[in-house]
């Protein structure tokens, strides 16, 4: 190609383009400063006013030490931020030009050369803004003034004729755990969040698509595009989906249209565990005489997700159906994985969600009290099959319902779904998490001595907010009836026995009720959207918590800071007398508070799939953390593995056997959570002593079948009859679910005592080298919860090595040596 050909080709590529351009303001030289103050500083922009007075050493790191506590006059202050930027005359020959902030945190005023441009109070809105007479050739300055969230909170808060609960956090559209959660610290922000941007747009624009998938089968997909496009001028235009054209016609101002699309041969997505999440790539451009004036490219998944809720002899089913088909939900809870939401990064979504699949995972619920996620995260959870149960930002508190709060409320929730609901990944809106129960449960009208009046006002607000305004503004963004919706999670509390009989289910009667891990076999709900238990995270974890030479004990001021729960040393130490001795070392008692975490989570798990399809869901608090803490997470705040994490692998793999002891008796079941069928299934079981001697074996008739989907219980053992008089302190059963072929469909072991109760011998555990990245680790003797330590990822740990066998481990980096931990040096030092 010669030059003159070449430039006149990229002539005309920049004519086409140039109807619609970005650019970024994100990264021009930003500077913010105290508003009492005159000195300007360097400033990020993503950022928080946090963020840039440790950058510019003005305070120091926020999550160590007991540094916390002196970062609370900044949620006080008020907060301005500026950037200068260049504007070209060709720039401003442009029709329009839109100034975007995607998120300011959270009240501010924004001025554009002076002038003010526009207020805003909510964290979680677009704000946009057209600026084209406000801008002019060369220099042009942005400034957005925040005022203090708390200040503001506090003001709100006046006008409310009696005290609110949780004031003045739900009084301000903002992430609620800034201010300070039983695992989060209290860290206030302000800032702009995300990114700046300027957009150029000519004669028209693409203001937004929806994706409704019509009818689906084997031979096509039906689809209906619904877009939104604003015009300058009425005329004829065409619209073309992924160059398929349709000619129309527009008026000047806002159009909504409609464009069937047909995908043949549709490939399902599927969730994780099912088969593949196929994705789909749709670009609806809009053009006038054959100029593309805007376009914009929506992935997509083709699939059905249905909640059934149909009553029985029980109450009431409460399970998601996905293409057609009973899902067994199997995931956790999330909260923001930073208490800095612009420090988490792409690489830290992709890594969490790819752990929350590798640990067999297929639903995700976005707590409430947190973030609308970045979209790295809906991205993530599409691509690995994880369903997303999105709670609207509203967390265990009174929220008011003035006209100002409703409207605000009700562009937030426009603007999330019209941002979200294309993803495949979401299943469920849910209104917020725990105000129900709040209202309900918590005292708060007695404890702050509220009239009936006052009483019959909040319920009132709550009905108006979660049962009126939000499910109206989702049927009008994302179409009548075309999307979940379900008020409150949980929709009944905890101590309620209809809580366990239909709707969802939070249960904290382990935790917060010290109920014994035992009792989940009693407390077994339809759906358990919240349960967990503390346990410590990675020894790397703790010592992050230090800006020095890290002092690992339990009475350390530093270490008992990153412990935000007011009990929970108190609890952790009580259950853990329970079960397991509770060991002096630091080192050991952190291992032994993740096995005990690991051992609750395990039987709630067990409790809630054995009763399937009566419980068809268990979602355990919390995959994550917000920084370096003791808490619920299976994943601490490092990205490490706790014991947890390593169980939910295996607790939530598609085929499990399980066992019971119930009523003098052994009972086994063998639970399926895919699509095929398998004939004559049969469990066998060795009994064997600690030290390898096998005491003897017995197993069931191969007489029953495992359907696709379901579960198999197996006829029951005498307890007396299968282990008789041993001792049950040293013997635990190695059992083998298998098919009439002897192949090993799952594999599983059950102990006859506590942890603590255990009469362990020393392992002789050996660790060889395979290569750099690959140990095999051996013992003589059964090694309970074997625990390999290294500043590595293991393929598996905290895991039981059984006698005379070994296992092969894959190291995540080269390692020169891994040290290795049973339960018997806990026991015996």
């Amino acid at each position: 190609m010669n030059k003159t050909i070449f430039f006149a080709f990229l002539f005309i590529q920049i004519s086409i383009n140039a109807q619609f351009s970005e650019r970024s303001l994100s990264s021009e030289k930003w500077w913010f400063k105290n508003a009492e103050e005159n000195s300007w500083l360097t400033a990020t922009v993503p950022g928080t006013v946090h963020l840039d007075l440790m950058n510019n050493q003005l305070i120091p790191d926020s999550y160590k030490d007991e540094n916390e506590k002196k970062m609370q006059w900044i949620e006080n202050e008020d907060w301005d931020y500026q950037a200068s930027f260049e504007i070209s005359t060709k720039e401003l020959e442009n029709q329009n030009i839109d100034l975007v902030f995607n998120g300011l945190d959270t009240f501010s005023e924004i001025y554009l050369n002076g002038k003010r441009l526009k207020k805003t109070d909510n964290m979680f809105r677009k704000w946009e803004i057209p600026v084209k007479q406000d801008l002019k050739p060369g220099d042009n300055v942005v400034q957005i003034k925040f005022r203090s969230s708390v200040t503001v909170g506090k003001e709100l808060a006046k006008k409310v004729p009696f005290t609110m609960p949780e004031s003045p956090r739900s009084f301000v559209r903002k992430a609620q755990y800034q201010f300070g959660w039983d695992w989060g610290p209290r860290l206030v922000t302000a800032g702009i969040w995300k990114d700046v941007q300027l957009n150029f747009w000519n004669r028209a624009k693409i203001e937004n698509v929806r994706i409704e998938q019509k009818a689906i089968t084997g031979k096509q997909a039906e689809l209906s595009i619904h877009t939104e496009i604003f015009t300058q001028e009425a005329g004829k235009y065409s619209v073309a989906v992924n160059g398929n054209v349709q000619n129309i016609s527009l008026k000047q101002g806002k159009n909504k249209i409609s464009i069937p699309y047909q995908i043949k041969n549709p490939k399902l997505w599927q969730p994780n565990g099912w088969g593949e999440p196929n994705l789909y790539d749709l670009k609806i451009s809009l053009r006038k005489d054959s100029e593309i004036l805007a376009d914009k490219v929506e992935r997509i998944g083709l699939r059905t997700i249905e909640l059934i809720q149909e009553k029985d002899a029980k109450g009431k089913s409460f399970y998601f159906k996905v293409n057609g088909k009973p899902l067994y939900a199997k995931g956790t809870n999330w909260i923001p994985s930073d208490s800095f939401t612009p420090r988490i990064t792409k690489e830290k979504y992709r890594k969490l969600i790819e752990d929350c699949k590798e640990a067999n995972m297929n639903m995700i619920r976005v707590w409430g009290g947190g973030i609308y996620e970045d979209e790295e995260f809906y991205k993530a959870c599409d691509e690995n099959g994880i369903l997303i149960w999105q709670d609207f930002m509203f967390a265990g508190s009174f929220y008011p319902s003035d006209e100002d709060f409703l409207n605000n409320v009700k562009a937030e929730v426009k603007d999330q779904v019209n941002r979200l609901q294309n993803h495949a990944s979401i299943a469920l809106w849910c209104g917020n998490n725990e105000i129900d129960e709040a209202i309900v449960n918590w005292g708060y009208q007695k404890q702050f001595k509220y009239s009936r009046e006052d009483s019959l006002q909040v319920w009132k607000d709550y009905k108006k907010l979660f049962h009126e305004v939000i499910p109206n503004v989702i049927d009008e963004a994302a179409g009548k009836n075309q999307a979940i919706y379900w008020p409150s999670s949980p929709s009944i509390g905890w101590g309620h026995k209809e809580s366990l009989s239909e709707g969802d289910s939070h249960y904290w009667g382990v935790w917060w009720g010290e109920q014994p891990f035992e009792i989940y076999n009693e407390k077994v709900p339809r759906f358990a959207s919240e349960y967990g238990f503390q346990g410590m995270p990675s020894l790397e974890a703790v010592k992050s918590m230090f800006s020095g030479k890290p002092d690992l004990s339990l009475e350390n001021p530093t270490i008992k800071a990153h412990e935000k729960n007011a009990r929970g040393f108190h609890i952790i130490d009580e259950y853990m007398k329970r079960d397991y001795t509770v060991p002096k070392d630091f080192v050991k008692y952190n291992y032994v508070s993740q096995l005990l975490q690991a051992r609750g989570m395990r039987m709630a798990i067990e409790a809630h799939r054995r009763a399937k399809p009566y419980n068809m869901g268990t979602l355990y608090w919390q995959l994550n953390d917000c920084w370096p803490v003791i808490s619920w997470s299976s994943i601490d705040y490092l990205g490490n593995w706790k014991a947890l994490h390593y169980e939910i692998k295996r607790s939530f793999e598609n085929q499990v056997v399980l066992t019971e002891e119930k009523d003098g008796m052994l009972n086994f079941y063998g639970i399926n959570d895919d699509f095929r069928k398998i004939n004559d299934v049969y469990v066998h079981f060795d009994i064997i002593k600690f030290n390898g001697e096998k005491l003897g074996s017995a197993g069931t008739a191969d007489d029953k079948a495992l359907n696709d989907n379901g579960i198999v219980k197996f006829d029951p053992f005498s307890l007396e009859e299968t282990i008789g008089d041993s001792d049950r302190n040293e013997i635990f059963l190695d059992i083998s679910f298998k098919d009439k072929n002897q192949k090993t469909i799952a594999r599983n072991t059950h102990f006859f005592a506590k942890p603590k109760d255990l009469k362990l011998t020393k392992p002789n555990l050996k660790i060889k080298k395979i290569s750099y990245t690959e140990i095999e680790i051996s013992t003589d003797v059964l090694a309970k919860d074997v625990y390999l330590m290294g500043d590595v990822h293991f393929s598996d740990n905290f895991f039981d090595l059984l006698p005379k066998t070994s296992k092969r481990i894959i190291l995540s980096k080269p390692l020169e040596k891994v040290e290795v931990m049973s339960l018997w040096d806990t026991m015996n030092e």
